[in-house]
């Protein structure tokens, strides 16, 4: 049996208007470069596919009270370790390109308030 090397994964669940689809794509694949030009093991963004299966009672939609012209991304970023998920997190964040907008934040192409974030360790994995 091979020990998965990823150990921690980064998660995060964000709502974006279908308008600005477009503009969060260009800006994950700056971060998913960032992120691995720094040691993450992998970076994945992914948007809603099934919204509705009929075996599932609560939804990511459901849970982040989707609304018309909206729709849910699901964003994570994996790991060796929360110990190397901190080293690339920190080198990420001193990178030059992190701190070239102020108002970053005003800019984003979703709202930051709606953002669900979580760092967990892996359990179980293949």
């Amino acid at each position: 049996m091979t020990k998965s090397k990823i150990g921690y994964v980064d998660g995060f669940v964000l709502v974006i208007p279908k308008k600005k689809a477009n503009e969060y794509r260009t800006m994950a694949r700056k971060g998913r470069e960032l992120w691995m030009k720094y040691g993450a093991l992998n970076y994945k963004e992914c948007v809603i596919d099934d919204a509705n299966p009929p075996y599932i009672v609560f939804t990511f939609p459901k849970m982040v009270k989707v609304k018309p012209g909206e729709t849910v991304w699901f964003s994570y970023i994996e790991f060796r370790s929360k110990k190397h998920r901190d080293r690339v997190n920190a080198l990420v964040m001193k990178d030059p390109t992190m701190k070239s907008d102020p108002d970053h934040e005003k800019k984003m192409p979703f709202d930051m308030k709606r953002m669900a974030y979580g760092g967990f360790r892996v359990v179980v994995s293949s």
